[in-house]
């Protein structure tokens, strides 16, 4: 997917969500390795709350790959 489309995808409902998303993408997308950019695409069909559940730590941590996106979304607040 390129960027334009994943950058349309990282406006959601929530401006902070918006912001956070945007961040990685801008700061950490390009450099990170494919596992991480497909987790991060497979993320963006996740609804706004659980994604904000799993970043705030309201809610463990999802395994794999998309847990490390997480990781990596929480680095660039």
């Amino acid at each position: 997917m390129d960027k334009a489309r994943l950058k349309w995808l990282c406006r959601r409902g929530m401006k902070e969500l918006d912001v956070l998303l945007e961040r990685y993408l801008a700061k950490r997308y390009d450099e990170a390795p494919e596992a991480e950019r497909a987790a991060f695409v497979a993320l963006m069909s996740e609804e706004d709350p659980q994604i904000w559940s799993w970043i705030m730590g309201f809610d463990a941590l999802p395994a794999g790959e998309t847990g490390h996106v997480i990781e990596q979304l929480r680095r660039h607040r």
